[in-house]
Formats: C-alpha cells, sequence, structure tokens
C-alpha cells in the first residue's frame, strides 16, 4: 500500500421507508453511522485483506435531517494510517430529497449536496490478521 496514494470509499443508498424512525418519515441517525461502519470495513479489506474491528468514533455531527426516500451519498478517506490501524473522516451528503410535502412520490435532485452528518472512527486490523498491500 503507498502512502501517498489517497485510500477512499464511497456508497450512495436510497433510504427506504422502512426506515423511517420517527414522525414525519425522520430517520434516525445511527443508519447514516451504520453506512460510515460499512464504508471504514470496505477501506481495511483495501488496506489489509481484513475487515478489522471498528474500536470507535472519536467525533460525531448530525448535521441536517434525512428522511425516507432520501437519496445519500457516504464517503470515508483515510487520515491516518498506525501500525493496526487506521483513522479515517466521514461524510454523509443527502444529493436527493424526499418531497412528501408535494406528494408521496415526489421528490428533488438537489442543486448542492447537504451535508448530514460528519464523523471521524478508528477501525484496528489484528496485526496476526493483516495482509497489508
Amino acid at each position: 500500500m503507498s502512502k501517498n496514494k489517497e485510500i477512499t470509499s464511497t456508497l450512495r443508498v436510497r433510504i427506504g421507508q422502512e426506515e423511517a424512525h420517527y414522525g414525519g418519515n425522520l430517520v434516525e441517525g445511527a443508519r447514516m453511522l451504520k453506512l460510515f461502519g460499512d464504508i471504514i470495513t470496505e477501506i481495511a479489506v483495501i488496506t489489509d485483506g481484513d475487515e478489522g474491528l471498528f474500536v470507535g468514533y472519536s467525533s460525531v455531527e448530525f448535521l441536517a435531517p434525512v428522511y425516507a426516500g432520501d437519496f445519500i451519498e457516504a464517503t470515508g478517506r483515510v487520515v491516518r494510517i498506525g501500525n493496526t490501524s487506521r483513522t479515517v473522516e466521514f461524510e454523509a451528503r443527502k444529493i436527493i430529497a424526499s418531497r412528501y410535502d408535494l406528494a408521496p412520490s415526489a421528490a428533488d435532485v438537489l442543486d448542492e449536496p447537504v451535508v448530514v452528518v460528519r464523523a471521524t472512527g478508528t477501525t484496528v486490523i489484528p496485526k496476526e490478521h493483516t495482509r497489508a498491500r
């Protein structure tokens, strides 16, 4: 693995109606954290050939609401590589917004994505499992 090459992972998902947890079709923030978990797992596989163990977040900021029907693009970027750890900065952006106020199936492509969550987290790959690339 080249230390000069930026390591990233991106997922784009539609938040389904079944994920609405609160009134008004609001989705709980933990749904975005699940996306970040999938991203950091992919990064661990890219860097070490192993899923690793997500040990925690050092920061999480919930910045805007997410509703059922929204499309979210979540990205993680490695910002620190330790001996067995990888620290990743995450950002989830709403790129399409549901518009239940207009009709049950209405949605708008946003001119500018809206950042809904930012976070920083760390995964550890046990030394005996690493196949660093």
